[in-house]
């Protein structure tokens, strides 16, 4: 463009020209004649009306704000557990603290619910097999086992059937475990997220009122970048953070009794401290804890007594803690 195009152009759009010349009108290019200005003019005005329907429709999305948040029937308080990064223990941590909270005080009816779709694990963890019964309002009746009444995509799935579905198939399957359940009157609902900060963690957040988020973490550098982003997805979201359970902290030698720190020493307190969050406790990396979860029979069930059982009990102890009065 030359200098009288250019100084033209700023002067039509109102804008301030140096150097104190008129502006020379524009050349006029070939194509440029009253049809093809007309032309021009009726497209503007096409866009102009497609622009006006994406602003009102903008605006409609907007007005309806998040999902309205309703309660699930008969539960009192949910309590997510969740982690940034797969294989750091977190449902191992869900089922044990879902028992702790049932041992801690026997007059607690407790219920878990495998929100993981593509990889539950709760059936085999709680020794758990079968598919659920219907009652007459047509709602799934959770499998119970050691008192706790549980849910899971893997009551409904073949075990060895993978689940090849897109994200709204997902989120419709998770709605139905949500919403589809009689859970009858509970006072703590434990919800084993799956790994990430994806539609799962989202949707659950947005459409059920949650009481805490539980982060598992284990102390690695890795491990803990992903946890960090998942303290802050339920800040966003406005879910309150009860704490951080280190998990996997250190591993004693049966034989000798020496402690290694396998992951690295007091990353998640460290973690802890930059967000401002608590400590809910430690866990520690023991061969005990995995062979009763594989067996079906986790070992706050199966060894009440033993060092890892007691952390589990600590923490379920600290999580009702900072939990807010539940409703009457």
């Amino acid at each position: 463009m030359g200098a009288p195009a250019w100084r033209w152009a700023l002067r039509a759009a109102r804008l301030p020209v140096s150097g104190g010349r008129a502006p020379a009108a524009p050349r006029r290019e070939p194509g440029c004649g009253p049809a093809a200005c007309a032309a021009a003019f009726a497209d503007s005005a096409a866009s102009g009306s497609r622009d006006a329907a994406l602003r009102d429709r903008r605006a409609q999305l907007l007005s309806r704000g998040l999902p309205t948040q309703t309660p699930i029937g008969g539960v009192k308080q949910v309590v997510v557990v969740a982690s940034g990064k797969g294989g750091v223990g977190k449902s191992t941590t869900a089922v044990n603290i879902a028992l702790a909270l049932a041992a801690n005080d026997s007059r607690k009816e407790v219920g878990l619910l495998d929100a993981d779709i593509y990889g539950p694990s709760i059936p085999k963890m709680m020794n758990l097999k079968g598919n659920p019964e219907l009652t007459p309002k047509n709602l799934m009746r959770p499998l119970k086992n050691y008192g706790i009444a549980c849910m899971s995509m893997g009551f409904l799935i073949e075990e060895t059937a993978p689940v090849v579905w897109r994200g709204l198939m997902v989120m419709s399957a998770v709605e139905k475990l949500l919403r589809q359940v009689d859970w009858g009157q509970l006072d703590y609902l434990v919800i084993d997220m799956p790994p990430g900060t994806g539609d799962v963690q989202l949707s659950v957040s947005q459409n059920i009122p949650i009481a805490g988020a539980v982060i598992i973490s284990t102390p690695q550098d890795v491990a803990l970048l992903d946890a960090r982003k998942g303290a802050e997805m339920f800040k966003k979201v406005h879910v309150p953070v009860l704490g951080l359970v280190q998990n996997m902290s250190v591993f004693q030698c049966p034989k000798c009794k020496h402690e290694t720190h396998i992951f690295g020493a007091d990353g998640v307190r460290h973690l802890a401290k930059t967000l401002g969050l608590d400590i809910l406790g430690d866990i520690p990396l023991h061969v005990n804890i995995r062979e009763t979860c594989d067996s079906g029979q986790p070992v706050v069930i199966s060894q009440p007594e033993s060092d890892a059982a007691k952390a589990y009990l600590k923490i379920a102890m600290e999580i009702v803690r900072r939990l807010p009065v539940p409703p009457v």
